[in-house]
């Protein structure tokens, strides 16, 4: 079987492609970027052109991981064009050329301001443009699936927080300050949030290529869900020898300065390392749950625990070159 990885060249698809080489496995990447990890394997294709696409996919599992997914993506429009036409387009070609299994990484970014622990039933309720653009592409994809349903096999895997070796997102952002010895504390740090490694992500993208025909949707995170001062103490304790979370500060302080930032950068141009929207993002709860281990015999391979640590002390203990991906 040839797998096909549409924006395999990105963070997620190059692990994929790592694991499926490791299982002996066929692949071909189409992105609009080159592969730094699989350049033999990488064709140029942009999904936002139909017939490009149509011509050269080929293969039986399409992981459809091609998007626009940065918040700051501008003009906006992108994540129309990309996001929900190329989807569709990605629909059509699959038809033509016969493919009869998609799997397709969405986002938990579908719920919005979800409650927290918000499973699968939870109400669809996006409240940014990559929300709502991820939304019309389950939508599209659920039509192609649906057009044949007792062949064709949809998965929808909608991902918290995904965090690993390479990425260079919010998650890495924080480890980051906290190596600096510089890190502090905002709030008590009693919210959660939920993580997923990306180990284990991939695992489960190969898990689900078992599944059979008809329509199926995943969370996919980590469990359990850590504290955030739990969270704090564990990478100082790898980073730095120390416990605990270090210096705190009061919320309001705490935003305040983020707003601070914020008028610098607006002044000077120059991005700090903190904002208001960062402060928020760290102290407010972001927390989801997931039926995967209710409803399947999938057991991700690596603890959360041991996934921080070996991303710890590969990117900042025992630091080596590798592709880098910068996401939000």
């Amino acid at each position: 079987m040839t797998y096909i990885i549409t924006g395999g060249s990105g963070f997620i698809g190059t692990h994929l492609g790592l694991a499926l080489r490791r299982f002996g496995k066929e692949f071909l990447i189409l992105d609009k970027s080159p592969s730094r990890a699989f350049s033999h394997l990488a064709t140029k294709v942009d999904i936002q052109f139909a017939e490009q696409l149509t011509n050269v996919l080929s293969g039986q599992t399409i992981f459809h991981l091609a998007a626009e997914h940065r918040d700051d993506v501008m003009p906006t429009t992108r994540y129309q064009s990309v996001n929900v036409d190329g989807t569709r387009n990605l629909c059509h070609a699959a038809s033509v050329q016969g493919v009869q299994s998609i799997v397709f990484t969405s986002t938990v970014a579908v719920y919005g301001a979800a409650k927290q622990d918000t499973n699968e039933f939870g109400a669809i309720s996006p409240n940014t443009p990559y929300g709502h653009s991820k939304v019309a592409a389950e939508e599209i994809l659920r039509a192609w699936a649906n057009e044949q349903p007792a062949i064709r096999s949809l998965t929808i895997i909608r991902p918290t927080v995904i965090f690993g070796l390479g990425n260079r997102g919010n998650v890495y952002n924080l480890f980051r300050q906290i190596a600096t010895g510089r890190f502090v504390m905002v709030g008590n740090g009693s919210n959660r949030k939920s993580l997923a490694y990306i180990d284990n992500f991939v695992a489960f993208l190969l898990y689900v290529t078992k599944i059979g025909p008809g329509v199926h949707i995943f969370n996919y995170v980590d469990t359990p869900s850590l504290q955030m001062r739990d969270l704090v103490s564990l990478s100082r304790e790898i980073l730095l020898g120390k416990s605990g979370v270090g210096p705190k500060l009061p919320i309001p302080f705490g935003m305040a300065i983020g707003r601070a930032a914020d008028a610098w950068t607006a002044i000077s141009g120059q991005n700090l390392p903190i904002s208001a929207s960062r402060v928020k993002k760290f102290i407010t709860d972001s927390t989801f749950s997931t039926k995967v281990e209710k409803v399947s015999d999938f057991r991700a391979p690596v603890s959360l625990e041991d996934g921080i640590r070996a991303t710890l002390e590969a990117e900042f203990l025992n630091p080596q070159q590798r592709p880098l991906f910068f996401t939000e």
